[in-house]
């Protein structure tokens, strides 16, 4: 083999980190308005929770219910942190503050990891559930730490300033955010990588021929359960950084059930699955979520339909085109797809326009009109009702009818000679 080879041959595992290093640093430079970074860091803040609750569900198979506590427990100790810094009684940059919510995410996870990990299954996810409960009754209890019902905040600005960079610009701390970003998914992938990591997912599919090998299935659960803590704690820094308050609401039931939405929307069990999930989730939550009050029941159809439809999620769904494009057959599949494809957009416009449209007679009967992509329409009017009914039906009927064709056109494109006698 030449040095040219070689050099290759070494540089081919660094591509993706490099090509994702360079991605993140040009975005900031394409999508320039503060309320893009802004949504920018909440994706990157969301990314590194959805991986590390992926390290339990994914490839441990433990479902928690509790997930998001570490992440607050973690946040809320960094605003505790960043308020020693202002008031001089500790000295730390702002960078090495996800260390220190990624470290008290680690010794909470090591204590309730030292007995929710001996068992799996049902009883590990109510434990969980307990957990959660319990930590959040505590924020309205505990007011000295979790400050109650208004929280704790702090002020990023006031710690020492990194080469001159005092993280006044929401650009700045899209820079550190994506730092700890990249970081942190290469550090969960190279724990993927370590035997233990391998283990877990032996554990999650057999735990009974694990034990047999000579793995403690309790110990490989353990320490994936440790490793998630960690990583959900740095992502609470990241957020105490990015918004400068924890709450109640950064521990709760209801952010632990977002995080599992974003994960398993994504694509439960692969490594770049939670990343696909987090940008979509935060999508939903920001931009559409300024746009409709119904972006919670959005999400949900969304969940609703992978869970029916594609357990696998929107990674699994390009894992599934793999095999076409192995057997260069893609092609087979680009005919049936267009012809279902406007059908169905029709389909989703107009079921989403019917909702919107009993959405604003319901709550703001008294406004006559309302702008719904882009345009405006009287909600008296028979006419956008009649428009909208009539895609719907019209959509769900031509999608129905193309939907056999696409089917056929899968099962020839993915035919393998041999399996079938």
């Amino acid at each position: 083999m030449n040095d040219n080879a070689m050099q290759k041959s070494a540089l081919s595992p660094a591509m993706p980190w490099i090509l994702a290093a360079a991605i993140l640093i040009v975005l900031p430079f394409i999508f320039t308005g503060g309320g893009s970074i802004t949504i920018m860091n909440q994706i990157g803040i969301t990314i590194v929770l959805a991986m590390s609750y992926n390290m339990l569900l994914g490839q441990g198979g433990m479902l928690s219910f509790g997930h998001a506590v570490y992440m607050g427990i973690g946040g809320f100790v960094a605003v505790h942190v960043m308020n020693l810094v202002e008031n001089e009684y500790m000295w730390l940059p702002l960078p090495l503050l996800p260390l220190v919510g990624g470290l008290v995410g680690l010794g909470f996870a090591t204590i309730i990891g030292s007995f929710s990990t001996r068992k799996a299954g049902t009883v590990f996810a109510m434990i969980s559930l307990g957990i959660g409960e319990l930590i959040a009754a505590c924020c309205i209890i505990i007011t000295v730490f979790f400050g109650g019902e208004e929280g704790i905040s702090g002020d990023r600005t006031m710690a020492p300033p990194t080469f001159g960079i005092e993280f006044i610009t929401q650009k700045e701390v899209y820079f550190l955010i994506a730092f700890w970003v990249l970081l942190s998914t290469f550090c969960m992938y190279l724990f993927t990588q370590t035997p233990v990591g391998k283990m877990a997912n032996a554990v999650r599919d057999n735990p009974e021929r694990a034990e047999f090998v000579g793995y403690s299935q309790r110990w490989v659960r353990y320490v994936s359960f440790c490793a998630a803590g960690f990583f959900a704690g740095v992502a609470g820094a990241l957020f105490a950084i990015n918004y400068e308050i924890l709450t109640e609401q950064n521990l709760n039931l209801n952010m632990s059930f977002q995080v599992l939405l974003a994960t398993y929307i994504g694509g439960v069990g692969f490594f770049l699955g939670p990343i696909f999930g987090a940008i979509l989730f935060t999508l939903l939550q920001t931009v559409i979520g300024l746009q409709t009050d119904l972006w919670a029941l959005y999400t949900g159809l969304v969940f609703i339909l992978m869970v029916m439809f594609l357990p696998a999620g929107l990674t699994g769904l390009f894992a599934m085109h793999m095999i076409p494009i192995q057997l260069g057959r893609v092609g087979m599949l680009i005919k049936p797809y267009s012809k279902i494809f406007f059908p169905g957009l029709a389909f989703v416009i107009g079921i989403i326009a019917l909702i919107e449209l009993i959405n604003h007679v319901r709550h703001h009967g008294e406004e006559q009109f309302m702008t719904l992509f882009w345009v405006e329409f009287d909600t008296t009017s028979f006419v956008p009702w009649g428009l909208f009914a009539l895609m719907t039906i019209v959509g769900f009927y031509i999608s129905r009818i193309f939907a056999k064709e696409v089917a056929e056109a899968w099962g020839e494109a993915t035919f393998v000679e041999g399996e079938r006698s």
